[in-house]
């Protein structure tokens, strides 16, 4: 609110300032802020977007201009991140009034381009209400909210620079993007019924289903609901439609409803492709057995869970426990899909219970809620009491190993044979950006994919990096940029087994530096010589360095950097995932390292046992156990569950290729020894998803009494010779499992008291690293810790102990955080050390 000044106040001169607002300030309404605040203090001047942020130039009374400086970061709109603001005066050169001026292209992109964010309470009351022109228009947004990052094809951010260049405004939009009073002032992707864009409905050649239309007249197989056809009104050149709300509906009279048409198929059964921000779901009522398992086998998903999209939190509520900060997530503007625990006494609301092949032996259920006005449609806004399902399937729209279908055209064939029929729209997709995942552990958030909503926000780093790109591994690939004290990690790629994910890679690294402007002048990748990451970092170096960083050492530094550590203190870093490379040539993966970002050194590690046959290990645990128990000197009782599931002709071979140590390569993989126990009791045999094993072993010991715990469970250290590493065999713990699961002990006791064990095992080595080396702060890091079970008693445990423990929040502990950790070790290395040169390990 601006105070008059008193008539008898003396006249000063004017004073002008040049203002340049660095951030997330283009795409988020901040020149409508700059001219509304600028015009309420009674300024003239002007505001306009450039590749280096948001400049204003402010001219009046100079308390009136201070004041604008003063609150132009503070008053920012709600989804803009001001970072940083510059003042300068400038010659006074009068005038009158204040505006806003074509965007200016050029120099150093230092600006940030925002996420998407889902649709805002504004649109949604807009999007329902019959009196308003774009009553159920499938793509309503405004300044707050709608797409960003993926139809961004350049900067300044400006609707030439979008894929909405295609769509011109009518002129009802037209005013009110001129309109400083209006919502949708300079809001990029602004459109309605008359100017687009459409949806349409295709269903697949010589298929079964009708798609009906508005008037419920069944289509013939195979048809489409053509442009002419889709919902809303004809273009805006049609005499009559400009109006928009009831008389653009009574113009369009009774042609087919895609939306409608949608609804029904999925009612029926029917598995849709549909078009969202940043790719295509495949979709199908989650509460339909046999369309889910019809989903799951056209994708060759095996028991991965798969993700759920509910009408409202209503829906969810009796299906799973939550929290505050879960229905925080749920309802944001993010809208992640949220992991849940299942409740034990599930009531569905109307019946809506989800499949029990939704999420197959999963603690939890993963939900997420309506982002994109299509969504809300899809779901039954504005169609109370219609035939639709309120509770749907939502996964990527691939084939399980592929990246993410984002073009019309390819979808019509890469999904052909998945989808029924497809509900397209003419928007391009110009990033492809799969949904974020996340969960609550201990009141807090730990993200598991940071992808849609997140991306491309930048990360602060605690330390100075030249310009540097980092790839990251070669499972849930994110690959980062980094330059002075900001890192930006992309959005969710995919595994890089697959020629058309590397693609993926190569584009969206294109796409990454065009929007941020980092120009890397070095590379860093995973030690591994065979990840496909690393080769193809070495591909398209261009004669520029490449620095190999060990996979733990990344994840732990991924945890030091999210949490501003500036790296001139060590860690202990406590590294438990799958596959990592090990300086010696094995297989890591139970690693206790004193590091920082110059180098590490590794104190203590999971006893080595075989990996028989590599991969087929990981895929068949029932492997991994019997090669443990070997290794353990534990006698392969018939008896045993994981005897029993090798199947006889394979069993004498496996037992002879573990004799001769035939492609047994040494691995010290916490997360394997997860996937041995979690056979040993009989929990899973057979992974068909990553982690299935180990994610089933820690649903049954949420099932285990809370004195589950038992001495017997236990690791054997030691020490060897000299300045050696530590080495935790977990030969006494096997034995008690074996014991127990033989004297018929619930699998529920045998996996709650092996969680309790590896939970010593991480107290008792971190206390003894601090009495060596006096450090007194841990980092819990990798794949393993998105098991809230153990990362929850290891955080409370250490923190009992009276150490600081950093835990992952915005930054996945899997391999999706791992590009942030090589960006900031290579960017050390190369301030002095040869690159590649960690200190050398503990021998």
């Amino acid at each position: 609110m601006t105070t008059a000044r008193p008539a008898t106040a003396p006249e000063t001169a004017p004073r002008r300032s040049r203002v340049v607002v660095r951030g997330v300030v283009q795409g988020v309404g901040f020149r409508p802020y700059v001219y509304a605040l600028a015009t309420g203090l009674r300024l003239c001047g002007h505001v306009t977007n450039t590749s280096d942020g948001v400049v204003a130039e402010v001219e009046g009374d100079p308390a009136d201009v201070a004041a604008f400086c003063a609150r132009v970061a503070s008053e920012a709109p709600p989804l803009a991140r001001v970072e940083s603001v510059e003042t300068a005066d400038v010659a006074a050169s009068g005038g009158s009034g204040f505006v806003i001026v074509p965007s200016r292209r050029g120099g150093a992109v230092r600006t940030l381009v925002p996420p998407d964010t889902a649709t805002c309470a504004d649109c949604l009351a807009e999007l329902a209400d019959p009196a308003d022109r774009r009553h159920l228009h499938p793509f309503i947004t405004c300044t707050h909210c709608g797409p960003r990052f993926t139809i961004v094809t350049g900067l300044p951010y400006d609707r030439a620079h979008t894929t909405m260049a295609g769509f011109p405004m009518c002129p009802d939009c037209a005013r009110e993007y001129a309109d400083p009073a209006d919502r949708r002032f300079h809001a990029q992707p602004v459109a309605c019924p008359h100017c687009g864009p459409r949806l349409r409905l295709v269903t697949a050649p010589g298929g079964t289903w009708p798609g009906p239309g508005a008037d419920g007249d069944p289509r013939a197989a195979g048809g489409t609901l053509t442009a002419d056809q889709a919902s809303g009104p004809e273009p805006r050149t049609a005499a009559g439609l400009r109006t928009g709300g009831a008389g653009a509906r009574a113009a369009a009279g009774s042609r087919p409803d895609p939306v409608l048409a949608a609804r029904r198929m999925l009612a029926a059964g029917a598995i849709l492709a549909v078009k969202g921000l940043g790719g295509y779901h495949l979709a199908c009522d989650a509460t339909n057995p046999d369309a889910v398992a019809e989903l799951r086998r056209r994708k060759a998903r095996g028991d991965k869970p798969f993700a759920m999209m509910a009408a409202d939190i209503a829906d969810i509520e009796p299906l799973a426990y939550l929290g505050p900060l879960e229905r925080e997530l749920l309802a944001g503007g993010v809208r992640p899909v949220v992991l849940l625990r299942r409740r034990d006494d599930a009531r569905p609301r109307h019946g809506a219970e989800p499949a029990r092949a939704v999420a197959p032996g999963s603690p939890d259920l993963g939900f997420m809620l309506p982002y994109t006005p299509v969504h809300h449609l899809l779901l039954g806004l504005g169609a109370p009491g219609r035939e639709g399902p309120r509770l749907l399937v939502m996964t990527s729209g691939n084939l399980s190993g592929e990246p993410i279908v984002t073009d019309d055209v390819e979808a019509l064939t890469r999904l052909a044979g998945l989808a029924d029929a497809w509900l397209l729209h003419d928007r391009p997709i110009h990033v492809p950006c799969d949904d974020s995942v996340v969960r609550v552990c201990d009141g807090e958030q730990l993200t598991l994919r940071r992808s849609r909503g997140y991306a491309p926000l930048p990360v602060p780093l605690p330390v100075d990096v030249a310009p540097a790109l980092a790839v990251g591994g070669d499972l849930k690939n994110t690959f980062c940029l980094g330059e002075g004290r900001q890192a930006w990690l992309s959005a969710h790629v995919g595994d890089m087994d697959d020629l058309a994910t590397q693609l993926a890679l190569a584009s969206a690294e294109r796409q990454l530096e065009s929007v941020t402007g980092v120009r890397p002048g070095l590379l860093a990748a995973d030690l591994h010589p065979g990840y496909r990451s690393t080769r193809w970092a070495r591909r398209h170096a261009a004669g520029r360095p490449v620095v190999p960083v060990q996979h733990h050492h990344a994840h732990v530094a991924a945890a030091m950097a999210e949490h501003g550590l500036d790296g001139t203190r060590p860690v202990i870093g406590v590294a438990f995932d799958g596959t990592g490379h090990g300086l010696d040539g094995a297989v890591w993966g139970g690693e206790f390292l004193i590091a920082d970002y110059a180098g590490f050194t590794r104190f203590a590690h999971l006893a080595y046992a075989p990996l028989p046959g590599g991969d087929a290990a990981v895929r068949r645990p029932y492997r991994m156990a019997l090669a443990h128990l070997r290794a353990a000197g534990i006698a392969a009782d018939p008896r045993l569950p994981c005897v029993r599931a090798c199947p006889p002709q394979e069993l004498p071979l496996l037992e002879r290729q573990l004799a001769r140590g035939l492609n047994c390569v040494p691995t010290s993989s916490m997360g394997r020894l997860f996937d041995a126990v979690s056979s040993l009791a009989g929990v899973c045999h057979h992974a068909g998803y990553e982690a299935q094993a180990a994610i089933e072993l820690e649903a049954a010991a949420l099932r285990a009494p809370a004195t589950a715990e038992d001495g017997r469970y236990a690791f054997r250290l030691d020490a060897g010779r000299a300045g050696d590493a530590l080495t935790a065999d977990p030969a006494p713990l096997l034995t008690a499992v074996a014991e127990d699961v033989l004297d018929g002990r619930p699998a529920a006791v045998v996996a709650a008291r092996f969680h309790h064990a590896v939970t010593r095992l991480v107290r008792t080595v971190c206390a003894a690293a601090r009495s060596g080396t006096g450090v007194e702060t841990v980092a819990l890091s990798g794949g393993v810790f998105a098991n809230t079970v153990l990362s929850s008693a290891c955080a409370h445990g250490l923190r009992e102990d009276g150490f600081t423990v950093l835990r992952h929040r915005r930054i996945p502990p899997n391999d999706g955080g791992l590009a942030l950790g090589q960006l900031v070790v290579a960017a050390r290395r190369t301030e002095g050390a040869s690159p590649g040169t960690p200190r050398r390990e503990r021998q």
